[in-house]
């Protein structure tokens, strides 16, 4: 019994689960808008014949199956990075269908089925900047994240920079451990490493660091702070104009009677409005848009008069509101026409993070320079 209780059951988050994580929801948004465009250009085909219908959402189960059946059968690290695209094709063909299942007539087309899709996409996008945040390690952790490094030992694939990182956290795990058996491990771990006759892999720069590499390269040559401010202020103006004006027009629509009850039946035979509560969050997703227009504009125009905190503050809570609600009923009124309009503003929204990073917020070094300025 005692032994039992000195077991440690504590979770350790995976060493960069940030990557498994963006490959499942690129992979599940892909699937999700080809599967629907495919669908469109095509017809709306159905495999089978007449008594069988072989849905997609099948084909996206046996993928979920076998995406958890790659970590089980195998350990390299590439049965994770598998799982991952597996996965999120997988979801995506399944999530797809759900139209189907939450009605009784079975329907694909039903107006709930995009905003449904949407909110599970953007709680994956949550959980993506959830881990993207630094955990809090000890030592434990880090061996922990020491041993599964270590397949690139057997691999034959350790770089001297991936030998680096090891030691590192080796180091720190022999100096921290609050239990001489993990400093042990550690200082035998770190006698392993530090041979000279370790087999290490030339340090070549992969298709995606070399992506990295330039498009960092073109953003210093071709961008510049300048250039990014004016593409994020024309982004949040753009999405800003459009929103109010969105708003105007149907305010203008209905300045009588005849005019409301004009528009009314339009949305109707759209098939946008069905009942009374149909209207009802019509309204609210008129009246969210254009909110979100008026901050966006806002925000644009602080930025324009180099107001920079208070305007990527403000631009950054407009996109969010717009991404988390006002793109929620879009989705139920346009469908999943609205793909379009959520990638600009995601484009727009990342540009805006990428500015407030990198130009905005104050670098390490530059506080470290400050504070030794102010000791001077």
């Amino acid at each position: 019994m005692k032994n039992l209780l000195a077991r440690v059951r504590r979770p350790v988050r995976r060493l960069r689960t940030e990557r498994l994580i963006l490959l499942t929801l690129l992979s599940f948004a892909a699937t999700v808008t080809l599967t629907r465009l495919i669908l469109y250009l095509t017809g709306y085909p159905q495999l089978g014949n007449v008594e069988l219908h072989v849905a997609h959402v099948l084909w996206g189960g046996m993928l979920l199956f076998v995406a958890s059946l790659l970590p089980l059968l195998f350990a390299n690290r590439w049965a994770l990075t598998g799982s991952a695209a597996l996965s999120g094709i997988g979801i995506g063909l399944f999530i797809d269908e759900v139209g189907k299942f939450i009605t009784q007539t079975h329907n694909y087309f039903y107006p709930a089925a995009a905003p449904i899709i949407y909110t599970f996409f953007l709680l994956t996008v949550l959980l993506y900047v959830q881990v993207r945040r630094a955990p809090r390690s000890d030592a434990r952790a880090h061996l922990y994240h020491a041993l599964d490094a270590l397949e690139e030992v057997l691999d034959h694939d350790l770089t001297p920079q991936e030998r680096q990182e090891l030691l590192a956290r080796l180091r720190y795990a022999a100096a921290r451990a609050d239990q001489s058996d993990l400093a042990h491990l550690a200082q035998h771990l770190l006698t392993f490493l530090s041979d000279e006759h370790l087999h290490l892999a030339p340090d070549t720069p992969g298709p995606l660091r070399r992506l990295r590499a330039w498009g960092e390269q073109t953003e210093r040559r071709w961008l510049g702070r300048r250039r990014l401010k004016a593409i994020v202020m024309l982004g949040l103006a753009g999405l800003g104009v459009l929103a109010v004006v969105n708003l105007g027009s149907l305010l203008l629509s209905v300045r009588s009677a005849a005019a409301l009850e004009r528009t009314l039946r339009q949305l109707v035979e759209a098939g946008r409005v069905a009942s009374a509560s149909g209207l009802a969050w019509f309204s609210a997703r008129v009246a969210l848009e254009g909110t979100v227009g008026a901050l966006l504009l806002l925000a644009a125009v602080l930025l324009l008069v180099r107001r920079e905190h208070f305007g990527l503050r403000l631009g950054l809570l407009g996109l969010l509101l717009s991404l988390a609600a006002v793109d929620l009923l879009l989705f139920y009124f346009e469908q999943f026409s609205t793909i379009g309009w959520a990638a600009v503003q995601f484009t727009t929204l990342l540009a805006l993070l990428h500015y407030q990073r990198t130009y905005a917020l104050p670098s390490v070094e530059a506080l470290r320079r400050f504070a030794e300025a102010k000791e001077h």
